[in-house]
């Protein structure tokens, strides 16, 4: 397994693989997110309480999940840059935070947005509002330390480390419905289990959307650092140049 997984940490082949895979990834993640955005936004029924503005859920849901999503996963790869050593880790996490950090972004602003005619205020210190600032807080931290450093491995480090300390917020934003008094309604998963399947199908297939939308431009973003990070390398010079080229 070990032989595999260090075969595809080779830039050269992590390069092409994806390459490879983008194309797929990006098409799937419009087909699932028009699939998603169409039904709910004009085919779901409106709510009985709050009317159509629930209907900013299938922005909002997806974005706040894989928020949360998106950091665990570059705290994985933090954790298996730091103890493996593994360059290509670091780029991955590298390549996941602006992407987590807009995802993070997005689920404030429209958040804001619902919260504004359910309980009066465009923001309050609630639990888990506050929780998921601080998770946003987390991801510029993560991508200022990445450009702190020349050297990309002590950048690498010194941006793991951070990642790996900030996974203690997780669980917070994931539980603050729960272990505090809040105005946040429940979970993603209670919510999707209560909801009109009506709405819950839609809802589903825009979380697989954003899923999609992440590892696409993840992908786009770990291609380009590292043809940036070997552009010194024999094969990154060829790609570049037939890139110039085209």
């Amino acid at each position: 397994m070990w032989k595999w997984l260090h075969q595809w940490a080779r830039p050269e082949q992590l390069y092409r693989l994806c390459g490879r895979t983008i194309p797929g990834c990006a098409v799937a993640a419009i087909a699932a997110l028009l699939s998603g955005w169409c039904w709910g936004f004009g085919f779901a029924p409106a709510d009985y309480q709050q009317g159509d503005s629930f209907r900013i859920m299938y922005l909002h849901v997806p974005a706040a999940m894989w928020s949360m999503g998106i950091y665990a996963a570059m705290a994985l790869a933090a954790f298996t840059g730091l103890v493996w050593q593994l360059k290509m880790a670091d780029l991955a996490a590298a390549a996941m935070a602006p992407v987590g950090a807009v995802f993070t972004a997005v689920a404030l602003l429209t958040g804001s947005a619902w919260g504004k005619p359910m309980w009066g205020t465009w923001w309050i210190w609630d639990a888990r509002l506050t929780s998921e600032l601080v998770l946003l807080f987390l991801y510029m931290g993560v991508i200022a330390l990445y450009h702190a450093f020349d050297d990309r491995r002590t950048a690498g480090r010194a941006a793991g480390m951070l990642i790996l300390v900030g996974v203690v917020n997780l669980p917070i934003i994931h539980f603050s419905v729960e272990w505090w008094n809040t105005l946040h309604q429940a979970s993603s998963g209670i919510l999707q289990q209560a909801i009109d399947p009506r709405m819950r199908t839609p809802l589903r297939w825009s979380i697989l959307g954003y899923l999609l939308l992440f590892i696409t431009l993840t992908l786009m973003r770990l291609r380009n650092l590292i043809l940036l990070t070997e552009r010194h390398r024999p094969w990154a010079i060829v790609v570049a140049q037939r890139g110039e080229k085209a």
